[in-house]
């Protein structure tokens, strides 16, 4: 895909080992185990590609092993902010 190569480089992959080993929680669920990592303003709206500060770890394609997430698809191509705004305050448990 035109334009995406630096998620294959070098630098990126570094970068991309250096944020996980920072932290695995995951930006979108907050749930540790994220084994990838998002840009948090996405590029196509004017975020940086390769800023430390522009990208954090996620759950990548299998998903949240704790809340079944599919944290980065749901995530898309939208900033945290828009994202953060969708999820509504229900409650997962729905106890007694």
């Amino acid at each position: 895909m035109a334009g995406r190569s630096e998620l294959v480089s070098y630098d990126y992959r570094k970068l991309r080992a250096r944020i996980l080993a920072e932290s695995d929680v995951c930006i979108l669920c907050g749930h540790a185990g994220a084994d990838a990592v998002d840009h948090v303003h996405p590029v196509a709206k004017g975020g940086a590609k390769l800023d430390p500060d522009n990208l954090a770890p996620i759950h990548g394609v299998a998903g949240c092993p704790t809340c079944l997430r599919k944290c980065n698809s749901e995530k898309g191509a939208r900033s945290l902010a828009e994202v953060q705004q969708l999820i509504t305050s229900v409650d997962w448990f729905a106890g007694p």
